[in-house]
C-alpha cells in the first residue's frame, strides 16, 4: 500500500509541475501557513499535521491531500455532508484536504482556500475540489480531469466562474459579440435584402474601409448618400478598399481584381446606396456606424480587437446563415482550429498549408500561436508574410479569408483562390510546408466521383506537405470506417506512403446545427506507417462545450480542464483509462475510431464487488418468496431434471 500512495504522490507532483503551479510537500515554505499546520492534527492530539502538498497562486491557496485507492476518494455523512469525524478525516482524500484547508483559513490572513482530494493512479483518478471558508461552510465543485484550473493563468476565472459564480471577462465578451452580430444581421436582412453569400462580404468590406481611415484613406462622414454616378457611397467604400489591399500589397493585380469584384456588391446594390427613409442615410453608412462603434472605438474590445473581429466574423456568419449550409462550406469554431494547432506542435518556425481555408480560421490559430512564440520582430514579420499558405475555391469565401487576415496586418497574404484537388502535389511541396491543417468539403464524395471523398483531400493534403511534416483534419466519422471500395483503396494508400498518429472523436455538436459527427484525425507526411505503430484513439466527445438555446455551441465550466486532460493524454503526459483513449496498431479496413478499438480496463472496487453480490441475493429471494427456486437448482448443484408440482 505504501508504494501506491507514493506513486499517487508522484503523479499528483508531476501534474503540479506540468501546469506551473508551484508547491510545497508536508507543509508550506509561507511562514504563516506553515504556523497554522502545527496545529492541525487530524486525530485531534494537537500535533503538528500536513497535507500531502500546499500551493499559494496569487491569493489563493491550494490544499491537496491524496490517496492510492479511488474507494477512499470521500466519505459524507447520511445528509449528504462532508464527515468531520477522526476516521473519515484520516482515511479519506476529500475529507482530510477539508479539514487542513479549514483550519488555514480560520487560523490564517488566507480566505481564499481550495481543498482538493485526489485518489487513483494517472490512470484512473478523481479529482474533487471543495472552496472552503472561514466559517463552518464549503462550495462543492464539480470534479476535474487535472490541475489546469488552478494555473496562475486560469485560477482568477476559475474562482470567478465557480466560486462567485459570475460571468468571466470572456463570458461577457461573447455575450457582446452574440449580441451585435444577431443585430447585425437583422439590419443587413431589413435594410439591404441581401443574399446569405453576400452578407459576409459586406461586412468584411466595410471593415478593410474602416482599417483605412487611419492612413486618411476614408472617412464615414463622406458618407453623405450622394447619387452622383462616382460620388456614391458605395463608390468611396470601393475606393477606400482598394487602397487597403493596395497598401497590403496582396499582389498580383489579378488577385486584386479578383477581391474586388466580390466586394462590388457594394457598388453596384441599388438597395444599399439608396437613402432609407426609416434610417435617414443609406443602409452602407449605418452598416459602417455600426460596425466603427462595436468594432473600432468601443473601448471594452481594445485590448482583443483582433480576436474580437475574428470571433464576430463567426458568430455573425452562424446567424446569416453562411455557415456553411448555403456556402457549400462548414466553418470550423476557433476552439477547434486552436486545438488542433495545439495536436500537431504548430512552433514559431514552422509553415503552416490549409488548402481548404474557407475563412482561415486555422492560418489565424496559426498565425497566433507562432507569434506568441517568436522572439524578434523579423521574426514575426516572416511568420506573417512568408509562412502561412491557404487556398480556397468559392471566391466569396476567398475575399473574406483575405480580409481577415489583412485585418491583422499579416502583410502580404498567401491564399490563393484555385481547386487544391487540381493542383500538383509537387508544385505545393515547394511552399515548403511543415504542418497541414484542413476542414474539407463533407460528403461531396461519389462512386462516381473519387476525388471529392474527405480522404482524397487528406492524402492530396499529405502528398503536399514535406517529409516529417504533421497534419491535422477535421472530418466526419464515416471517413474512418471507409465502407465503400474507393474509401478503403484511400486508407491503403494513406498507411504506404504516411503515418496515421491517431483519431479523436469530437463532440457531436461541435459544427452546431449541421448535423455531422466529426472526428480529428493527426498524420506524419511521407513516412509510411510501420506494421507495429501504435496509435491512440480518443472520445472526446464530452469536451466541455454545450448548447445554449438561441446562442449554439458555448464553453461550459469544464472545458479548459478536459482540453488540458486531452492534450496530457495525447503527448504522453499521463495515462488514461480505455474509455478514454484506447492505444492499438491499426490495419486499413479497420474503422480508425475509439469505439472500434475500446474494452472495458477498469478493475471493480470492493464496493462494486459487494453491490453485484447484494443485487444477485436480493433477486434469489425475491425468487423463493414467490416459489421460483428451481431457477437456482443447477448453480448449486442440482441435475437439473427434477420436476416441480
Amino acid at each position: 500500500m505504501a508504494k501506491k500512495e507514493v506513486k499517487t504522490d508522484l503523479w499528483v507532483a508531476s501534474q503540479l509541475k506540468e501546469c506551473g503551479i508551484k508547491y510545497d510537500a508536508q507543509g508550506s515554505d509561507v511562514k504563516e501557513l506553515d504556523e497554522a499546520l502545527k496545529t492541525a492534527s487530524k486525530r485531534g492530539t494537537g500535533k503538528a499535521g500536513y497535507p500531502e502538498y500546499v500551493s499559494v497562486v496569487d491569493d489563493y491557496v491550494i490544499v491537496i491531500e491524496d490517496k492510492a485507492d479511488l474507494d477512499k476518494q470521500k466519505k459524507l455523512t447520511k445528509d449528504g455532508i462532508i464527515d468531520v469525524e477522526v476516521k473519515a478525516v484520516t482515511d479519506y482524500a476529500v475529507n482530510g484536504a477539508y479539514f487542513y484547508a479549514k483550519h488555514i483559513a480560520q487560523n490564517s490572513s488566507f480566505k481564499k482556500v481550495f481543498a482538493v482530494g485526489v485518489s487513483g493512479d494517472e490512470k484512473h483518478h478523481e479529482i474533487t475540489p471543495l472552496y472552503v471558508d472561514d466559517r463552518e461552510g464549503y462550495k462543492a465543485l464539480p470534479d476535474l480531469e487535472s490541475f489546469v484550473s488552478f494555473s496562475p493563468q486560469n485560477i482568477r476565472e476559475y474562482y470567478t466562474r465557480y466560486v462567485l459564480e459570475e460571468e468571466t471577462d470572456v463570458e461577457k465578451t461573447t455575450a457582446q459579440i452574440l449580441k451585435d452580430a444577431a443585430e447585425l444581421h437583422e439590419y443587413l436582412r431589413t435594410y439591404g435584402t441581401l443574399k446569405d453569400q453576400d452578407k459576409p462580404l459586406v461586412v468584411a468590406g466595410i471593415l478593410l474601409a474602416l482599417d483605412e481611415i487611419e492612413y486618411g484613406g476614408f472617412s464615414i462622414d463622406s458618407l453623405t448618400g450622394d447619387q452622383t454616378p462616382g460620388m456614391r457611397d458605395g463608390d468611396k467604400l470601393m475606393n477606400a478598399i482598394r487602397g487597403r489591399l493596395t497598401r497590403s500589397n496582396v499582389g498580383p493585380d489579378a488577385k486584386k481584381d479578383k477581391l474586388l469584384s466580390e466586394f462590388s456588391i457594394i457598388q453596384t446594390s441599388f438597395r444599399l446606396n439608396e437613402k432609407n427613409d426609416t434610417l435617414g442615410k443609406t443602409p452602407l453608412k449605418y452598416y459602417t456606424e455600426f460596425l466603427d462603434e462595436k468594432v473600432f472605438k468601443n473601448i471594452k474590445y481594445q485590448k482583443t480587437s483582433e480576436d474580437f473581429i475574428g470571433r464576430f466574423y463567426g458568430e455573425f456568419m452562424s446567424y446569416s446563415g453562411g455557415d456553411g449550409q448555403t456556402l457549400g462550406i462548414i466553418l470550423t469554431p476557433r476552439h477547434i482550429t486552436d486545438l488542433m494547432c495545439d495536436l500537431v506542435d504548430v512552433r514559431a518556425d514552422d509553415v503552416v498549408l490549409d488548402p481548404t481555408c474557407g475563412t482561415a480560421g486555422f492560418l489565424i490559430s496559426a498565425m497566433h500561436r507562432m507569434l506568441s512564440m517568436a522572439d524578434s520582430d523579423q521574426q514575426r514579420r516572416n511568420i506573417k508574410k512568408k509562412q502561412l499558405h491557404g487556398f480556397e475555391l468559392q471566391s466569396n469565401m476567398f475575399a473574406v479569408a483575405c480580409a481577415n487576415m489583412i485585418l491583422r496586418r499579416d502583410g502580404n497574404s498567401n491564399l490563393e483562390c484555385c481547386d487544391f484537388l487540381a493542383k500538383n502535389p509537387a508544385q505545393v511541396q515547394m511552399k515548403g510546408a511543415t504542418v497541414g491543417l484542413m476542414n474539407p468539403p463533407y460528403s461531396q464524395g461519389t462512386k462516381a466521383d473519387p476525388s471529392q471523398y474527405e480522404l482524397s483531400f487528406i492524402e492530396h493534403l499529405l502528398d503536399s506537405l514535406t517529409v516529417g511534416a504533421r497534419a491535422a483534419v477535421i472530418v466526419p466519422q464515416s471517413s474512418m470506417t471507409g465502407k465503400s471500395k474507393a474509401e478503403q483503396a484511400f486508407k491503403a494508400s494513406l498507411m504506404k506512403h504516411h503515418t496515421l498518429e491517431g483519431v479523436i472523436t469530437c463532440n457531436t455538436e461541435t459544427f452546431y446545427g449541421v448535423g455531422v459527427n466529426p472526428v480529428i484525425a493527426v498524420f506524419t507526411a511521407h513516412e509510411p506507417h510501420p506494421k507495429d505503430k501504435v496509435c491512440k484513439f480518443i472520445d472526446f466527445r464530452d469536451d466541455g462545450y454545450e448548447t445554449r438555446a438561441h446562442v449554439g455551441l458555448v464553453e461550459g465550466d469544464s472545458a479548459k480542464d478536459k482540453r488540458q486532460h486531452l492534450l496530457d493524454v495525447w503527448n504522453g503526459r499521463v495515462e488514461a483509462a480505455s474509455k478514454f483513449c484506447v492505444e492499438s496498431t491499426v490495419q486499413p479496413d479497420d474503422e480508425w475510431l475509439h469505439s472500434f478499438y475500446y474494452f472495458n480496463d477498469e478493475i471493480p472496487t470492493d464496493a462494486d464487488f459487494e453491490k453485484t453480490i447484494g443485487d444477485y441475493l436480493t433477486f434469489e429471494f425475491s425468487m423463493v418468496m414467490q416459489n421460483r427456486e428451481y431457477l437456482f437448482e443447477d448453480a448449486k448443484g442440482g441435475d437439473g431434471d427434477e420436476e416441480t408440482e
